[in-house]
């Protein structure tokens, strides 16, 4: 029986160019990563995620009265419809975090004011209420779950002072604010990730702004795209001391255990935000008196590259920094994804403004010139 020739087309799609883009891209023999031509470490030395947001948004750093501007939209927006809250408080707290703020993001689309205007500044006000009520979601649903009362948002936070408050009830301290602002710049974007392509492919049928972030947040929560910093900091609670930490990788490597937050499909050396996010894991643990968690990293990390040559990636240090931040291991990808919204709407906005569908071709391996057989001659 014969089948049809065989498949040359690359697993994963990977190295094909799928689209042009002028948001983000990523150079992956030089470990570099920019946002509009802006490289990510320039941002995450001097911007905010807001100003960040805004970059990614619209195509160019604000002035002071843009920021002004787009900041107090963003504040404004934080609140949520009693549609979305009960949508929240009817969730059972044994859901996944993720589930509810997937169930959320489509139940917003019902009261968002600009729900049936696709312009593109119809778009861009829904993209501002999502990157302003992501936060919200993730906080109160976990508040309820842990039996404690959703906190408003605070009108005079940042996005990341704001965040660490709703969850914890405490305004967070300046390094603490600091490092979650880099986190969520350095986590905006990151060219055709699969929850952005996802994000596209439904774009790109006319579907609006809600439908898309709601398939990229269902993209983002497969365990090979948003949950490897959370497997990462498992694998920091199981070997517990630094002293454990060589041994217990030899055996790791030798039982063929994957080893979470090393390599990466397009960089071919370090993640430049890997390198940010060290430092700050580093500094942050000391000031907890946890730093035993950056310590057993640091071994982890030399015997990856001597061992096997293959360097971290953003999710390695953002664990161990959560954790000493009393960021719950189940919110480290909805973090992922309160950060990223910014860059699915922008790739949202790029898609539509000139859209084509998304259609590619399958390389076919299966059957070829097979003939119907009645059901009586199919055997038993």
């Amino acid at each position: 029986m014969s089948t049809a020739t065989e498949h040359s087309a690359p697993r994963g799609l990977e190295g094909v160019v799928a689209n042009e883009s002028a948001i983000c891209y990523v150079f992956g023999e030089e470990g570099r990563l920019i946002y509009r031509g802006y490289d990510i470490n320039d941002l995450a030395d001097h911007s905010t995620f807001e100003e960040t947001a805004y970059l990614l948004l619209y195509g160019d750093l604000p002035t002071k009265q843009q920021l002004k501007e787009f900041t107090a939209g963003l504040k404004a927006a934080q609140k949520l419809d009693r549609v979305v809250q009960r949508i929240i408080k009817d969730a059972p707290a044994t859901a996944n975090p993720m589930d509810v703020l997937r169930t959320a993001v489509s139940a917003a689309v019902f009261v968002d004011p600009d729900r049936a205007d696709n312009s593109l500044e119809g778009e861009r006000r829904k993209a501002v209420r999502l990157i302003a009520q992501l936060p919200t979601m993730v906080a109160m649903f976990h508040r309820l779950r842990n039996g404690l009362k959703p906190l408003a948002p605070r009108r005079g936070l940042s996005a990341a002072a704001n965040f660490l408050y709703m969850i914890s009830g405490e305004t967070p301290a300046d390094d603490a604010e600091h490092a979650l602002d880099v986190a969520l710049i350095l986590h905006a974007d990151h060219e055709l990730n699969a929850s952005t392509f996802a994000a596209r492919v439904i774009a790109a049928t006319l579907a609006d702004m809600h439908g898309a972030v709601t398939g990229a947040l269902a993209a983002l929560s497969g365990p090979l795209h948003g949950g490897a910093n959370t497997e990462v900091m498992k694998m920091l609670l199981e070997i517990q001391t630094p002293e454990r930490a060589e041994a217990w990788l030899h055996q790791a490597l030798a039982a063929k255990r994957k080893i979470m937050g090393f390599g990466h499909r397009v960089y071919r050396t370090e993640d430049p935000r890997a390198a940010q996010l060290r430092r700050m894991s580093e500094v942050l643990g000391q000031e907890a008196g946890q730093a035993h968690w950056f310590a057993i990293q640091r071994v982890i990390e030399e015997l990856m590259q001597k061992e096997k040559g293959l360097y971290s990636n953003v999710d390695f240090y953002s664990a161990s920094m959560y954790y000493v931040m009393g960021i719950p291991l189940d919110l480290y990808t909805p973090i992922f994804a309160v950060s990223r919204v910014s860059g699915w709407c922008a790739h949202v906005l790029e898609q539509h403004a000139d859209n084509r569908l998304i259609r590619p071709r399958a390389e076919y391996v299966g059957h070829m010139d097979r003939r119907w057989v009645p059901l009586r001659k199919r055997g038993s």
